[in-house]
């Protein structure tokens, strides 16, 4: 089943999650070799596909897990949470139903 990962940003934290980026995507090209990932990518904090300083509020992760118990142990393993980016992670099943 699918699961929806929403990162919710602490103020402040783009220098935190550039450093961290490259531990973040490889996991993330990990679930696309697997086949696993439907879609993932941030939420910019301004109308703009390149916010620039502003940043981002958070983030977005669409992918395939066993359970809810190995989508979340996977969310709680980010390193966007251990480098202090992400002020809260919700994890919850999801439903794709478009496009087919």
């Amino acid at each position: 089943m699918y699961y929806a990962i929403t990162g919710t940003d602490h103020a402040d934290t783009l220098a935190q999650r550039l450093a961290a980026r490259p531990d973040h995507v490889a996991r993330l090209q990990a679930l696309q070799a697997e086949g696993r990932l439907l879609l993932a990518g941030p939420f910019p904090a301004i109308d703009s596909p390149d916010p620039g300083p502003a940043g981002f509020s958070g983030s977005l992760i669409v992918a395939e897990f066993e359970s809810l118990a190995a989508a979340r142990a996977w969310a709680d393993a980010d390193p966007y949470l251990a480098a202090g980016v992400y002020a809260q992670v919700d994890v919850r099943p999801f439903k794709k139903v478009l496009p087919a």
